[in-house]
């Protein structure tokens, strides 16, 4: 049982979670919360990162659930500290937005797109709308409405950032950057009466456009369709890409296992004894037919398979998977007296028991977890007030005095 569940609530997974959970989890929280969509949520934007580096590391993981996070506080994984929220977004997204790339390149467009299994499968065109930045038409990216030179920032003399050194101790100074105050990391400084009247002199204005996106069959949960120079135009620079993730709606029959599909089927008990026939509707609204015949007893949690009407391999949707189907079957709630005896003859025999002489009669009452668990609570309490249990683990043992 884990300490605390704080960072397992920040990410809205239960402890006990895989990896695949809390991957998808982090995305869809940090599309949600990342500062370029939310300015005023990066706090948020900075626990949803700090509860995903620390429960993604295994150590990292097994140190929080045993500690919780005051553990993790002090050092505990001897991972030296913590990324910047913005180190585990770029991470994760392969580079998204950050590092040297933006010095080159206008910002990455991150869009998440919700698809369903059905299209994973028989694959679909879908139409985006989109809001980016493009570059003012009316001052072609200058900002101003002169056509000169413009003046640049005389706090970070056209750089962008601002350099400062901060003394830590005796003899020991730290110097670190940050964007300029002055003129925001811009580099420029337009007066007001010179901005341009359409982007008010920031150069870029915001474009509604509509994209394609094709899903091809056979696609992942998580996988990005990367469209080439359609991400945030920025002056000078190389406009960004835009990258759909494509998010997979849970399906109500089928769950994906890479190529494979794997499907729950209830049968009733006579189905399972004495044959039965399926019909199973797959994800292009084919009918499969399948068959169990009379003597062939399927059990309880069986496990069968169909070859080649698993998902599509992606890029080859001529080769398929498996269709896994595991079995439930569903047993009577009771059987009449009569037809008891009819049963016994169809069913192998019962085992002989060899009841001892002394034995006693016991009756068997239905098990209710809840109502054990409830019980167990209640005398766990009872032992502590008394003085039994607790941290310690047992009961508190005095020692007589002799005389």
């Amino acid at each position: 049982m884990v300490k605390e569940t704080g960072f397992y609530d920040i990410l809205g997974c239960k402890p006990g979670c895989t990896n695949d959970e809390l991957k998808k989890a982090y995305r869809r929280l940090a599309l949600k919360y990342h500062p370029d969509k939310n300015p005023n949520e990066g706090e948020k934007f900075k626990q949803i990162s700090m509860a995903y580096e620390t429960l993604s590391d295994p150590e990292k993981r097994a140190i929080y659930d045993e500690g919780g996070e005051a553990a993790i506080k002090k050092g505990g994984s001897g991972g030296g500290g913590f990324h910047s929220p913005m180190d585990i977004f770029n991470m994760f997204f392969d580079g998204f937005g950050g590092g040297r790339k933006r010095e080159r390149r206008g910002k990455d467009l991150l869009h998440q797109m919700n698809v369903t299994l059905e299209e994973l499968y028989n694959g679909a065109v879908r139409k985006l709308a989109l809001q980016k930045s493009v570059i003012c038409d009316k001052c072609n990216g200058r900002g101003s409405k002169k056509t000169g030179p413009v003046e640049k920032c005389t706090t970070c003399r056209g750089t962008g950032v601002e350099t400062h050194v901060q003394r830590i101790g005796p003899g020991f100074v730290q110097q670190f950057e940050q964007v300029c105050s002055g003129c925001h990391g811009q580099g420029e400084v337009i007066p007001e009466k010179d901005r341009c009247k359409q982007c008010h002199g920031k150069k870029t204005i915001r474009d509604r456009k509509i994209i394609e996106v094709h899903i091809e069959k056979g696609m992942q949960d998580g996988q990005k369709i990367v469209f080439s120079g359609e991400g945030d135009q920025e002056p000078d620079l190389e406009p960004g890409d835009l990258k759909i993730v494509l998010d997979c709606k849970e399906h109500p029959v089928f769950k994906r296992s890479g190529t494979d599909l794997i499907m729950r089927m209830p049968l009733q008990l006579v189905e399972s004894l004495c044959g039965f026939q399926k019909v199973i509707k797959t994800l292009d609204q084919r009918d499969l037919v399948i068959t169990s015949l009379p003597g062939e007893v399927i059990k309880h949690e069986d496990i069968k398979c169909i070859l080649g009407e698993g998902m599509p391999t992606y890029k080859n949707p001529f080769e398929k998977g498996r269709l896994i189907v595991q079995f439930f079957v569903v047993f009577p709630e009771s059987i009449p007296a009569e037809l008891v005896p009819a049963l016994e003859q169809c069913l192998p025999p019962r085992p002989q028991v060899a009841i001892p002489i002394n034995a006693e009669e016991c009756t068997l009452t239905d098990y209710n977890p809840e109502q054990e668990s409830r019980r167990r609570q209640k005398q766990a309490y009872e032992e502590d007030d008394d003085g039994y249990g607790g941290f310690q683990g047992g009961p508190r043992v005095q020692q007589c005095s002799t005389s």
